[in-house]
């Protein structure tokens, strides 16, 4: 049987605003290897009881977010959740330790090698024997219950993840658009969660220029 543990918990300054950060751990024997036992919840304001929370489950990306790969959306969507979250002043990013749609870092990059010889992403991961997405959403869940929210607004374009959430007993009332905009590295990729993976087309594509420092 799967628990959760709260390790900690402190205020975050940050450059959108001052959250609460809180550690948790999961202890799942179900889970994939590739599933770490920390994960962690940015939370702003006072949210026991509250209805129609604005929340973002976002899965690391370690390429996208410390090393600025462009592969991705990563980076563009955490920041913008935890901007819209700041400018609601209430809300929380839960934060999951689920690398690569689950499958790991290493596979992860086994899986940018099979990109580079022309897969796309979801072929990649089927090539190595996983699923398309390996993620799971129950953990999600059992933060949001300790955090008290009863029901959510979910920031994502991912039809998965509403449907996961919603397994996993969490009231979501509205999914907004989470789109960011793309630029000439991950517009395949984007297309391809489109195409393939049925997320939401709910604007317009906006292909953006790199400046000159993200290129060089």
């Amino acid at each position: 049987m799967p628990t959760l543990e709260a390790l900690a918990q402190a205020p975050l300054p940050t450059r959108f605003g001052r959250f609460q950060v809180r550690v948790y751990r999961w202890d799942d024997p179900t889970a994939h290897p590739a599933l770490s036992k920390e994960h962690c919840a940015l939370v702003m304001g006072d949210l026991h009881g509250r209805r129609n929370v604005p929340v973002r489950v976002h899965s690391e990306c370690l390429t996208s977010e410390v090393f600025g790969s462009l592969k991705c959306d990563c980076r563009e969507q955490l920041d913008a959740a935890l901007e819209r979250i700041a400018a609601e002043g209430t809300g929380v990013v839960v934060y999951l330790r689920q690398e690569g749609r689950g499958i790991g870092l290493g596979n992860k990059v086994r899986a940018y090698a099979l990109q580079a010889e022309g897969a796309d992403t979801v072929e990649a991961n089927l090539a190595l024997g996983f699923e398309a997405d390996e993620r799971r959403y129950d953990l999600a869940a059992a933060i949001l219950a300790d955090i008290g929210a009863r029901s959510i607004r979910l920031l994502t374009n991912n039809p998965l993840k509403v449907a996961g959430l919603r397994a996993a007993g969490v009231t979501v009332t509205d999914r907004i658009a989470h789109w960011v905009g793309e630029n000439q590295h991950n517009a395949a990729y984007l297309a391809v969660k489109r195409r393939k993976m049925g997320h939401h087309p709910d604007q317009p594509v906006r292909l953006r220029a790199l400046s000159s420092a993200r290129k060089s």
